[in-house]
């Protein structure tokens, strides 16, 4: 364990002696605030954020340059108006709890974080009698998490190209992303990202061969570092730019986190709103368009 500490350590300040070499730069020269404060929408409460996220604040403020506090929230309702009131100055969301935050409060995206095989994915057995989307009408979708990107709204997306109505199918969330459901008959299909169905079959000691992929959709955007729109656009770029720069960096000290795992492999790109309208098409096919507007 202390030997893992000094290497972080070590990691930490030698990325501080890196950002100071790059003071010649445009970004580098605009003065970010003297302190940020940072919410997760992903974690609830002060100790779920100091547990598996202290190592991204320290990370972030070495990119940044500045002091980095957490806002903890209880959840994405209540980041938007504090977003709103300037309590919070960026914040790190799912791509569904983005677009909520874009409509409530104006965020505005600076980064975003690309996931591996973060594709959703719909599965039944492959002794069952259903072998397209079509056969799905009538039957119960198990979409783990209501409201999950990959889970429920990408595989909305997927069911409306198809052609049916997400009303025609007995969509629920059972909370959990086990495989076994599937095998004794208590749901008829799942879905999932592919990262998490590939999990979940080594986890459950599963065979590909047990299961049938109906459908695989495109890949997702991939969660998202969005500001605050009270901040200037000079300060919002100089963020940007910082942490694609130092992805390196801030890509460890997520890893670092037994928890946060799932982002093995994953890269961080500039973002634009435009890349999550696929999410906004699906809250807008179950009806929920009040949630995004």
């Amino acid at each position: 364990m202390k030997r893992r500490k000094f290497l972080w350590s070590f990691l930490l300040f030698a990325a501080g002696c890196s950002a100071a070499t790059n003071t010649h730069s445009s970004t580098s020269q605009v003065k970010i605030p003297e302190k940020l404060r940072f919410s997760i929408t992903d974690a609830k409460g002060i100790k779920e954020l100091q547990g598996n996220y202290e190592p991204f604040r320290a990370a972030l403020e070495k990119v940044l340059e500045t002091k980095i506090e957490f806002f903890p929230v209880e959840d994405i309702l209540a980041t938007a108006p504090a977003m709103l009131s300037g309590q919070v100055d960026l914040t790190w969301a799912g791509p569904s709890e983005y677009v909520i935050l874009r409509a409530r409060a104006q965020a505005k995206p600076v980064v975003r974080l690309e996931r591996l095989n973060y594709n959703t994915v719909i599965v039944v057995s492959a002794k069952s009698k259903i072998k397209s989307l079509k056969d799905l009408k009538g039957k119960t979708l198990d979409v783990w998490r209501m409201g999950g990107a990959a889970s429920h709204l990408g595989a909305v997306e997927l069911l409306v190209d198809a052609g049916i109505q997400p009303s025609e199918i007995k969509i629920i969330a059972l909370n959990t992303s086990s495989l076994q459901k599937l095998k004794t008959g208590a749901v008829d299909a799942q879905s999932m990202s592919l990262a998490e169905y590939r999990n979940r079959l080594k986890v459950d000691k599963l065979s590909e061969s047990e299961f049938l992929l109906l459908a695989q959709g495109p890949p997702l955007p991939g969660d998202v570092f969005a500001v605050s729109s009270q901040l200037e656009s000079q300060i919002t770029e100089a963020i940007g730019s910082r942490m694609i720069k130092q992805q390196d960096l801030l890509l460890q000290a997520i890893l670092s986190v037994e928890a946060l795992a799932k982002f093995q492999g994953a890269t961080m790109t500039a973002a634009i709103d435009a890349d999550f309208d696929m999410i906004r098409r699906a809250y807008q096919a179950i009806g929920q368009e009040k949630v995004i507007q």
